[in-house]
């Protein structure tokens, strides 16, 4: 199988609330609008993410419980000053992780948590279950 791109989908009431969102505080790019559905893009168009109100049954709203998207940026730090400095609070601290990251999370206007890292040497403990 031979997949060019992968993206994830999430139903919510709140569309135009996540547009504002991850236009401002992430530079997403809105490469279709509708109204009721949108696609955002990150760089380019094998990062992306679309939000849609539901149409019909069974469609209902996505349930964030659990959910994280994951967002590798070159500097940690710089995102953490940018987004706490533009009021939005953490849900994970800034912090040195020993899987191989330094990274935290904050929340989108869906409860969906959003986990900017920038990658780091893991420890001895982590390196073995890496795989090559």
């Amino acid at each position: 199988m031979n997949i060019q791109s992968v993206s994830a989908a999430f139903t919510t009431e709140k569309v135009q609330e996540t547009k504002a969102f991850y236009i401002k505080h992430l530079g997403a790019k809105l490469t279709f609008d509708c109204g009721w559905y949108i696609n955002l893009e990150f760089g380019e168009k094998s990062r992306s993410l679309q939000f849609m109100s539901p149409k019909a049954e069974p469609q209902k709203p996505s349930v964030s419980d659990g959910l994280m998207y994951s967002f590798a940026v070159p500097n940690v730090d710089e995102v953490y000053e940018n987004m706490t400095g533009a009021g939005l609070i953490p849900t994970m601290p800034l912090e040195d992780h020993p899987w191989g990251d330094r990274g935290f999370a904050v929340q989108d206007p869906n409860g969906i948590m959003l986990y900017f890292y920038t990658e780091a040497e893991p420890s001895d403990e982590f390196k073995a279950f890496f795989i090559e």
